[in-house]
């Protein structure tokens, strides 16, 4: 069996797609570029998809992450570009690698999320981030399966900074841009916990809905305040493992018989 990790992303209008509509589109395209897929045992067989930490529905991502298991060898690149044709523009897959390692769910610890706050002006957006940071703890409350739940805000937050627009406009309404790195804890903070906690303690209140993205997710290193790329480990133990025997027949005949 072979398993292949991929990161995909979720564009434009198919930000608003569920993980569960996601799922459908996912197995959907695995079909059409039929791919060899290991099934679970059972009376009702299914894919063996492995998700790791879907974003919310609503918000956009550069980097969601799932590991696909095969039951023959295929070439993560050959196969990232046939599953990409199959699916529809938005969810695009942007990296493939065999996975060579374990754990790649415990290496999502931390986001990069940007928000863009429409109507809102960065020295408002950066004194409102001033005042968050400087709070030892922002309680903010959020409803869940099992009603009103309230959870401190701050604590997960590693970085979090108020930027300009990467183009001004003339004519155009003010806008601020954070860029927010939070940390994967149980309650989990989402971005528009953050928007809750910074209008508590700041009344920052955008007056449309924050534009989110997601733009990575991995390891969080501490002193560089840098999130790395969990797909990192895969490519350097393929980089480092001895040829297979399957590769060094190959090669073998390409060369031809030894003189």
């Amino acid at each position: 069996m072979q398993r292949i990790r991929l990161r995909y992303t979720k564009r434009g209008r198919l930000r608003f797609t569920s993980h569960r509509d996601f799922q459908r589109a996912f197995e959907r395209a695995l079909r059409r570029a039929e791919v060899p897929m290991a099934y679970s045992a059972g009376f009702t067989p299914h894919p063996k998809v492995s998700y790791a930490n879907a974003a919310p529905t609503g918000t956009g991502s550069e980097a969601e992450y799932l590991e696909i298991a095969l039951t023959e060898h295929r070439d993560p690149d050959k196969l990232r570009e046939l599953l990409d044709e199959s699916l529809p523009g938005g969810l695009d897959i942007t990296d493939a690698v065999e996975a060579r390692t374990s754990g790649l769910a415990d290496r999502l610890t931390a986001s990069v999320w940007e928000l863009r706050l429409d109507g809102v002006g960065v020295d408002d957006a950066s004194a409102a981030v001033s005042t968050f940071l400087a709070a030892e703890t922002v309680e903010v409350e959020r409803r869940t399966k099992n009603g009103m739940r309230t959870f401190d805000a701050r604590g997960a937050v590693a970085q979090l900074q108020a930027l300009p627009p990467q183009a001004d406009r003339p004519g155009v309404e003010p806008c601020a841009i954070l860029r927010l790195v939070v940390r994967h804890v149980t309650p989990a903070v989402r971005p528009d916990d953050v928007l809750s906690g910074l209008r508590a303690v700041a009344d920052l209140a955008p007056p449309v809905p924050a534009a989110v993205t997601r733009l990575a997710q991995g390891l969080f290193d501490e002193e560089s305040g840098t999130v790395t790329d969990p797909l990192a480990p895969d490519r350097e133990a393929v980089l480092a493992a001895p040829p297979t025997a399957a590769g060094t027949a190959a090669a073998t005949a390409l060369e031809g018989p030894a003189a």
